[in-house]
């Protein structure tokens, strides 16, 4: 079953934000981790939101250990970071198409 995450962080800018997604070899507009469905993120409450969609929570879960390293590397306290699940009821969504 799909989930939603969203991640609350506080403190942290959108270019902190960008740093860690460069640190990742991820690129903005580019494509996601195998089981991710989708991903945004924007500034929220003095930090940032993140909001994903994946296959599955282990999926999720898996991409999450290996990014915890990133994280700290770009000064976040692990423990300062908030994070909702939600079972996904139905998506839908563009492949490959940007505005």
């Amino acid at each position: 079953m799909a989930i939603a995450i969203q991640i609350e962080i506080p403190g942290v800018t959108l270019k902190r934000y960008d740093e860690a997604v460069e640190i990742a070899g991820l690129l903005p507009g580019g494509p996601l981790p195998s089981s991710a469905l989708f991903h945004w993120v924007s500034s929220a409450n003095g930090g940032i939101r993140i909001v994903n969609v994946w296959e599955s929570r282990e999926g999720y879960n898996q991409f999450a250990a290996r990014q915890a390293g990133i994280i700290e590397e770009i000064g976040v306290d692990l423990a300062s970071i908030k994070v909702e699940f939600f079972e996904v009821h139905n998506y839908l969504g563009r492949i490959g198409s940007r505005s």
